[in-house]
């Protein structure tokens, strides 16, 4: 069986910027989930929007929003992308303390939008902790994964 190189990397073993213009713009799709874990002191000051720094949940929204636009600013390797959709959803789960993050990203192009969706997530969970970290510093960020991604060659993947 013959070996494949990487992606990213030239034959003399220097980072490279895969070149995706001779790909077919299809439809892509990812979906991420993480956890932001809370006390439920916590908890109970975000639902009350009375945190110290105000609404948490729409400021991590828009936080992720704006960071999956950015992604190809951060992650060196990463094709700026025309994104034509994302959203931040949030599921509380009182009995846990917890904050359930879903940040999915939409695109028609060349090449995915994984790193997008997982952008979305990890910013959005990270403002939230910047949010609460007045009243609390020991909260867990956790379990940041792709659960779902379509379009491109590879098609869909679906975590169990």
């Amino acid at each position: 069986m013959e070996e494949k190189g990487f992606s990213h990397m030239d034959t003399d073993g220097s980072i490279t910027m895969v070149d995706v213009g001779d790909k077919d713009d299809t439809r892509r799709i990812a979906i991420v989930r993480t956890v932001v874990e809370v006390s439920s002191n916590t908890l109970d000051l975000l639902l009350r929007q009375a945190l110290p720094k105000g609404d948490v949940l729409t400021t991590a929204k828009v936080a992720g929003i704006q960071a999956a636009k950015r992604t190809w600013e951060l992650i060196p390797l990463c094709h700026p992308l025309f994104l034509s959709y994302v959203d931040i959803r949030f599921e509380i789960d009182e009995a846990q303390n917890s904050i359930n993050i879903e940040a999915e990203a939409r695109t028609t192009s060349q090449t995915g939008v994984e790193m997008e969706a997982l952008m979305a997530a990890q910013t959005a969970a990270m403002t939230i902790y910047d949010m609460c970290k007045a009243v609390q510093k020991d909260i867990i960020i956790r379990d940041c994964r792709l659960v779902y991604k379509a379009g491109g060659k590879s098609g869909v993947f679906q975590a169990e």
